[in-house]
């Protein structure tokens, strides 16, 4: 099967996220940098998804660059990575619009914790499927992969204790795959080359 609907498909779906993230946003009450001051915990939080759903959206592009086909359970896995990101935008409003609380910041993290499962199940129906021999070559050992689910854990029982404690997490894990990770291009780019 074509990966290229599949692609179009999850830019489709991630752009339309980033989309009502945005439209989440209110006018700060006022025109002072006092009025803009009152919102900026809402707009570090839309900052850090916006940052989050790049890094899939990036993420996503590449490891498909890396595939050649796409079968049905291919199809069903980058769905479910869809269904956890279409929660993003809820969960930071959640999460901002009410001051950073226990439940909310830790339901955030158990979003992105369920969304780095599901890139991770992708991933693998993506390598079962003939013919994508390049993608296991390029991903190698993926650290930065096995270690984020821990990370997000941590994150998410940090937040419960101390909410902003959870929110340095995700941050140094969104700081972790801004850094970008070129094992998947330097592979698909020697392999065009040759």
């Amino acid at each position: 099967m074509s990966k290229g609907r599949l692609e179009a498909f999850s830019d489709g779906v991630i752009a339309i996220l980033i989309t009502i993230m945005v439209l989440e946003l209110h006018m700060p009450e006022g025109v002072t940098w006092e009025a803009l001051r009152h919102d900026l915990p809402v707009l570090f939080a839309y900052a850090l998804s916006f940052i989050y759903l790049g890094i899939y959206w990036n993420n996503h592009h590449h490891m498909l660059a890396a595939v050649r086909r796409v079968n049905g359970a291919s199809l069903w896995a980058n769905l479910h990575l869809l269904f956890w990101l279409s929660l993003v935008p809820f969960t930071t409003g959640w999460m901002s619009e009410n001051g950073f609380p226990p439940v909310p910041t830790a339901v955030y993290g158990i979003v992105l914790l369920a969304a780095a499962v599901a890139y991770y199940v992708l991933q693998g129906t993506l390598l079962r499927a003939h013919g994508n021999a390049l993608l296991a070559e390029a991903i190698g050992r993926d650290l930065k992969g096995k270690a984020s689910p821990y990370l997000y854990c941590l994150a998410i029982a940090l937040s419960l204790v101390r909410p902003w404690l959870g929110v340095v997490v995700y941050v140094g894990v969104a700081l972790m795959w801004l850094v970008p990770d070129r094992r998947v291009e330097r592979r698909v780019t020697a392999t065009d080359d040759d």
